[in-house]
């Protein structure tokens, strides 16, 4: 526990202290994004003023909730600036909070909620070195972990000597380096990065993909990651929205049975899931409102039982179907 009272632990082997939820602003940086219910959520009203004020009040809850984890990306529209203006705003100093950032999308949306292209990847050396000084200038010695955004075996990233030098210089210099992964290949791309070396040092400490009781099938690979020494973070527990109130989990029985038993929000029953997994460090939310958030963060409090989480695991899709759906989700 820290002062806060939230639980906490060591990302491993990067020593990053951190609680076990995070704030993650994918969603609040831009004004479009693949949440359902988005419009419900945010309105019409999504100019740059608004959605900073927005991205602020949900960093205030969350930090005041006792939340010390910050996720954000350059690809998430603006929400590295929101995030600088709030801690000068609030005058909080580089270990307040530990904050990890990503590298290799570029946001292309240019605020416009039905742009075409919303954003653009890019692994090489080139927007490495492009998108790390934006970073550090905004962030600074509040950059605590940098991550490739989304690595892929066909990107070549893990293959890329010129990048993986660059990396491990960046984590000698104090920044802790990772990878998020994404798609049906998690696993495969996970286990590619922990047989990674530079002069005989694999130059990641941790790795943050993809994890719910839909899309379960990176598990097994994040297992071996923490059991490596890496520090592992889970994303997208909620399915875009699809394990929510506002998802299709009623004609998934199992999710709702659950819920009602111990009398919990699906939403939180489904954080809960992600948080009794034995290698699972640190749990996003993506929460937009701060009763968003206190419902995600209840879920600290719900102890799954074995048979309970047997139950979950009969929702488990095939993972391309799964991700053949998320794909097709509109940005709203």
């Amino acid at each position: 526990m820290d002062g806060t009272g939230l639980p906490t632990t060591t990302l491993g082997r990067s020593g990053l202290e951190v609680t076990r939820m995070g704030l993650g602003l994918a969603a609040l940086g831009r004004p479009a994004y693949i949440t359902l219910g988005r419009d419900i959520d945010l309105g019409a009203d999504r100019d740059r003023s608004t959605m900073q004020q927005r991205c602020h009040h949900m960093l205030d809850a969350a930090y005041s909730a006792g939340v010390r984890y910050v996720d954000t990306a350059r690809s998430y529209g603006r929400a590295e600036e929101f995030l600088a203006s709030w801690l000068r705003a609030r005058q909080l100093g580089p270990g307040s909070l530990t904050i990890g950032s990503k590298w290799g999308y570029r946001y292309t949306g240019a605020w416009n909620m039905h742009a075409a292209l919303h954003e653009t990847k890019d692994l090489s050396l080139a927007m490495f070195r492009d998108q790390l000084p934006w970073t550090m200038g905004l962030l600074g010695r509040h950059l605590a972990l940098y991550q490739v955004h989304s690595a892929t075996l066909e990107s070549g990233v893990l293959d890329d000597e010129a990048v993986l030098h660059a990396l491990a210089e960046l984590g000698d210099g104090g920044v802790a380096v990772g990878l998020t992964v994404s798609g049906p290949r998690q696993a495969d791309v996970v286990r590619h990065a922990l047989e990674v070396e530079v002069e005989g040092v694999n130059p990641f400490s941790t790795v943050q993909a993809t994890w719910n009781v839909l899309e379960s099938s990176v598990g097994p690979a994040l297992q071996e990651a923490h059991t490596r020494g890496w520090g592992v973070l889970v994303k997208e527990v909620l399915a875009n929205g699809r394990l929510t109130g506002r998802g299709d989990h009623r004609s998934e029985g199992a999710l709702e049975d659950v819920a009602t038993r111990r009398g919990a929000s699906v939403d939180q029953v489904a954080v809960a899931a992600a948080l009794s997994q034995p290698w699972a460090d640190v749990v996003l939310s993506g929460a937009v409102t701060p009763s968003q958030l206190e419902s995600n963060l209840a879920a600290l409090d719900l102890l799954l039982t074995q048979e309970e989480g047997e139950e979950l695991a009969s929702l488990t899709e095939d993972p391309p179907s799964y991700w053949d759906r998320r794909g097709a989700l509109p940005w709203q």
